[in-house]
């Protein structure tokens, strides 16, 4: 089954599996009980749902925040890459290079112009420099790229739809 196949439009969320999952995203270190009082049910019954939902994978895991800057990586970018003509055969060995690279927090995968979208953690503009020079601009695969400095980033949570019709 290709993964396009995995995506599921028959996982139906009730108000209150919403609620659990945008409580979640906003504070995945909630405590069940706290978790059970802000949506309003039973803890018993919130534990069973959180694992109905890990179960369904609606959730797929957990994970901290994690402020770059105080790891000496305060330059975040997007650097936007294409394809050379005739290279598309390259595309695998460059993702997953990139997917291996420790500045790439991100690495999205597009239809469009522009074939892949990197977000790069990076110390100051010479590392940035130095990843799109050694990484990018010498892979034969590479055609253009185009860096864009992030000024801030907010990730709001996702939220299930009401209706899928």
């Amino acid at each position: 089954m290709s993964k396009a196949n995995n995506l599921r439009s028959d996982i139906c969320l009730d108000e209150v599996d919403q609620k659990i999952v945008l409580e979640l995203q906003l504070s995945g270190r909630i405590t069940n009980a706290e978790l059970a009082e802000r949506v309003g049910i039973a803890a018993s019954t919130c534990i069973a749902r959180v694992r109905s939902l890990i179960e369904r994978r609606v959730i797929t895991g957990f994970s901290a925040r994690v402020n770059p800057e105080t790891l000496g990586l305060g330059i975040q970018v997007l650097i936007s890459v294409t394809i050379r003509n005739g290279k598309r055969q390259l595309i695998t060995e460059l993702a997953e290079q990139l997917r291996s690279a420790p500045e790439v927090t991100q690495l999205f995968f597009l239809g469009g112009e522009e074939d892949f979208i990197v977000h790069l953690l990076a110390r100051d503009i010479a590392h940035v420099r130095d990843f799109v020079l050694e990484n990018l601009s010498a892979h034969p695969a590479v055609s253009t790229t185009r860096t864009s400095i992030i000024f801030s980033h907010k990730q709001n949570p996702v939220t299930p739809p009401h209706d899928f019709a």
